[in-house]
């Protein structure tokens, strides 16, 4: 087993090439409007730039992307929370399956870190995955063992079929918008006096796309217990408006009346609004689903439009809304102040889903 010092030093080299980092090549300039939607924009182009070619879960492109969102938890002087600095390694490999009578190789979770040097070479991984994982610690006595996470996922699909030549999938809003968004809220929330309440956890995960391996990981090694987790709020595609809920700025929570957690923060003044297409089941189709089967009440901010480039190559950072990101990141940032100040908030009736069968 490769040890923390050759992982961190791993992904420093592999990704070394980001610290003069533009948005992506070959594409058109991302417009803008003001300091917070220019950053936004920043970042999303670099998070989908071509040289990162898709950020699979495990590939060079994804080790590359978790050392950049490492380098902007640092700058915004979180804490880091990993086993190995803000890095938290996740064993997963390739492993054989069974589908319709086809053997089919797939990226599964492994038991254990040290599984994966029982594996051969040509059922490992090319990089190491992790999870990034950032902690700012809460002031209140009282409050301050409890914790709010706010995650997004980081990886997206890398390289497939070829659409018009493009074999890319950048994944700009799915969920590279997610990732950005969370990084601007650690930022804000760590300026802000006083500090929160309650301690904020920052987890940016990998595995996503391969069936939240990443956010099961951290479940089953979190950093501050379950029992004193008291809420998810996971940020997933919010790079572009969605007309349904009002256009650019507005943003909507998946399964809104599952919790308490959408009544507080309409009752804020908080502009997000209910999920307008609850028969697509996205509370179940992202990361805060893991959460809430091991019952923390957790829900995803979203703004997908059912745009037609979801999962494909055209996925990219000039189609994106800074101006839009901004104020849904605002209202998020709001959002988590309340969970990590206010009341903790509780499932409705009926509003908890079925734990996981284990």
């Amino acid at each position: 087993m490769r040890s923390p010092a050759t992982i961190a030093a791993c992904l420093l080299l592999c990704s070394a090439p980001l610290a003069a980092q533009r948005p992506a090549r070959g594409t058109r300039p991302i417009s803008s409007s003001g300091p917070a939607a220019a950053r936004a924009a920043w970042l999303l182009g670099a998070l989908a730039d071509d040289s990162l070619e898709g950020r699979d879960t495990g590939s060079r492109g994804s080790a590359a992307a978790a050392h950049l969102i490492a380098a902007e938890l640092r700058a915004a002087g979180v804490r880091p929370a990993g086993d190995s600095g803000y890095f938290q390694r996740v064993p997963l490999g390739r492993v054989t399956v069974t589908v319709q009578g086809q053997p089919r190789r797939r990226v599964a979770r492994l038991p254990d870190l040290a599984a994966r040097d029982t594996l051969a070479a040509e059922n490992r991984l090319p990089f190491a995955a992790v999870n990034v994982v950032g902690v700012l610690p809460g002031r209140d006595r009282r409050l301050r063992d409890e914790a709010v996470v706010v995650s997004a996922h980081y990886d997206h699909v890398g390289i497939g079929r070829p659409v018009n030549g493009d074999s890319i999938y950048n994944g700009a809003d799915d969920d590279a918008s997610g990732t950005v968004a969370v990084l601007a809220i650690a930022r804000a929330l760590a300026l802000q006096r006083p500090a929160p309440r309650r301690t904020v956890v920052f987890l940016l995960v990998t595995g996503e796309e391969r069936g939240t391996l990443g956010t099961r990981w951290y479940i089953d090694h979190p950093v501050v217990p379950l029992e004193r987790t008291v809420a998810n709020l996971n940020v997933e595609m919010v790079a572009r408006p969605d007309s349904l809920v009002g256009g650019p700025g507005k943003a909507w929570l998946t399964g809104f009346g599952r919790s308490t957690m959408g009544a507080m923060l309409s009752e804020a003044g908080i502009p997000i609004v209910p999920d307008p297409r609850p028969e697509q089941n996205f509370f179940e189709r992202s990361d805060n689903i893991a959460f809430a089967r091991r019952g923390i009440p957790a829900h995803t901010l979203s703004s997908f439009n059912l745009h037609a480039d979801y999962h494909t190559p055209d996925d990219e950072a000039d189609r994106a809304d800074p101006a839009h990101m901004a104020q849904v990141i605002a209202a998020a940032a709001r959002a988590v102040r309340l969970l990590a100040d206010g009341p903790a908030p509780r499932w409705t009736p009926g509003g908890r889903p079925d734990a996981p069968v284990r």
